[in-house]
């Protein structure tokens, strides 16, 4: 039976609340020929909306204000450009792509001031083009103005290239932050999970390869990193040294996003879940996973979707499964990930798909097809194992109102919020998941295959329009798709809710509760625990 990992409190500090997972895709490893990049906010005080800056031309002199993504707080100021490209989400009108996942690193190379991750990202969406501009972008900017967070791990994508860069502040000691970038094969697949993952720099490959001058020099100056050979250089085990959460809450999730295209995988189980770091007394020995593989199949922007969902099922992490999920096979844990109990560290299984995420997306960013409806931002709010994904193209010029920043907050509810409607079928969930969840699945699947089915047909149609006019029907389109499957979702809490009160599962049939002869209810089916959990009762209750 799977249980809480446990482990001797010899682990640093998890950063719980800035936790998010991020796929990328190259343009050969997918099914049509899209370059993919997937985005999991996760954070229990953040409200799930879809970001949207409009294009825009401004005066010279005009200066552009910077403030912290996650606090509001302000930073500085910046000198605005002349344009500025339409962002919705993470996805610019040139299908630029952008997400993240924070890790940390050394604390000490952390100081608040300059710009910090999430502006970086929006400032580059609105001035680039390419994946090369944003990463020269990025960079250029932490080095005139500094670098305000700590250790990060960018996915930035076009149509054509997919690029990782991991990035980290200097500290007090110097100005800037120290960088590297690397180009995903356009065959291959990657991911990142809150842990650094770049080893060592292929200083000579500068096509596919991209770095700071002083990546190295910075390490050696701070006695990161005592090698004599710059070719030796580890990036992870300079700036952002493993501990047991890195493994075990962060690539144990990689390793189950790459478990699904990879026959070869099992092999690092030991690795990734954190097992041979407690059995070596903190030390990584054994093979470490890949930065990227090659799929065993092409992905399509459903199977991203799907991966998004994931749970551990079918592993020994699995989160769905013993004592700490309840008799209903709850992912929800209640608390933080690691605890102590008479001196000894706990940990609960940190999934891809969590309840905390406040929203998340699959980008699809189609070289191949017209710039009028090439990028397809895959958009849905709360946790992924119960949203829907919802297609909002990069050209539209208006958001929809149920994913509207605004509408509602984590303070303030808004029954035209879809991150409120979502968060209320999903926490009714929590309370019988194996049950409630085979319902949500059903409808979920009903909506995003409608979705996928639509996509030839809008392209075909989009096609014989000029680009105004594709953006105001993309805008028609994609918000009444958002409008619509809300209202649905709405229906469906209802119906969730109608046919589990009180514990109990109301009878139906073809979609309608059953009423006995005489226009009566008939009584609920009292569906009993799940064997497994019934078998516990009996073994720690039961009497003779």
């Amino acid at each position: 039976m799977k249980r809480i990992y446990l482990i001797l409190a010899l682990c640093g500090a998890w950063m719980a609340g800035i936790a998010c997972t991020n796929f990328l895709v190259g343009k050969d490893a997918s099914v049509d020929g899209s370059t993919m990049v997937s985005y999991a906010a996760d954070s229990y005080a953040l409200y799930g909306f879809l970001h949207h800056s409009p294009a825009a031309d401004y005066a010279e002199g005009a200066v552009r204000e910077v403030k912290d993504w996650d606090t509001g707080k302000p930073l500085c100021t910046i000198p605005q450009v002349a344009h500025t490209y339409n962002v919705v989400g993470n996805m610019n009108e040139h299908q630029l792509t952008i997400g993240e996942t924070t890790w940390g690193g050394r604390a000490e190379l952390e100081t608040g001031e300059g710009i910090d991750y999430g502006s970086l990202i929006y400032i580059a969406l609105e001035r680039c083009k390419t994946a090369r501009e944003a990463i020269k972008c990025m960079t250029d900017l932490v080095a005139e103005y500094g670098y305000a967070s700590s250790g990060e791990t960018f996915s930035i994508a076009d149509p054509n290239e997919v690029w990782m860069m991991e990035l980290i502040g200097k500290g007090k000691v110097e100005k800037g932050a120290v960088w590297v970038a690397t180009r995903v094969p356009d065959d291959c697949i990657a991911a990142h999970a809150n842990q650094a993952r770049f080893t060592t720099i292929n200083f000579k490959d500068k096509e596919n390869w991209m770095w700071s001058k002083d990546v190295v020099k910075f390490a050696r100056k701070q006695g990161y990193y005592t090698g004599k050979k710059d070719e030796d250089f580890n990036f992870q085990e300079a700036y952002a040294p493993y501990d047991f959460s890195g493994l075990y809450v962060c690539e144990a999730r990689v390793w189950s996003f790459f478990r699904k295209f990879s026959d070869d995988m099992d092999k690092y189980f030991d690795f990734a879940s954190g097992k041979t770091f407690v059995e070596t007394g903190g030390k990584c020995a054994g093979e470490r996973m890949p930065l990227y593989i090659k799929p065993n199949h092409k992905v399509s922007a459903q199977e991203l979707k799907d991966c998004m969902r994931d749970q551990y099922e079918g592993t020994p992490l699995d989160i769905t499964q013993g004592p700490d999920a309840g008799p209903w096979h709850s992912k929800l844990r209640y608390g933080s990930l690691g605890f102590q109990h008479d001196s000894v560290q706990y940990w609960f299984e940190r999934p891809i798909a969590t309840q905390q995420t406040a929203w998340s997306f699959v980008a699809q960013m189609r070289g191949y097809e017209s710039a009028k409806a090439g990028g397809i931002f895959w958009f849905g709010v709360d946790d992924a194992a119960s949203t829907v994904y919802v297609p909002m193209y990069s050209t539209i010029t208006e958001v929809p109102n149920c994913f509207a920043q605004g509408n509602g907050d984590m303070y303030n509810y808004s029954s035209t919020s879809a991150w409120w409607t979502y968060n209320i079928v999903a926490n009714w969930a929590y309370t019988k998941y194996s049950a409630m969840m085979p319902d949500i699945k059903k409808v979920q699947a009903a909506w995003e295959d409608k979705f996928n089915n639509q996509v030839d047909a809008i392209d075909a149609h989009v096609a014989t329009l000029t680009p105004q006019e594709a953006a105001t029907f993309l805008t028609k389109y994609s918000n009444a798709q958002a409008e619509e499957s809300t209202a649905a979702w709405k229906e469906l809490g209802i119906y969730l809710f109608v046919k589990y009160l009180d514990g109990q599962q109301r009878r139906e049939k073809d979609g309608e509760f059953l009423r006995n002869a005489y226009g009566q209810p008939e009584s609920p089916n009292r569906v009993p625990y799940p064997v497994d959990f019934q078998k516990s009762i009996y073994k720690n209750v039961a009497h003779e």
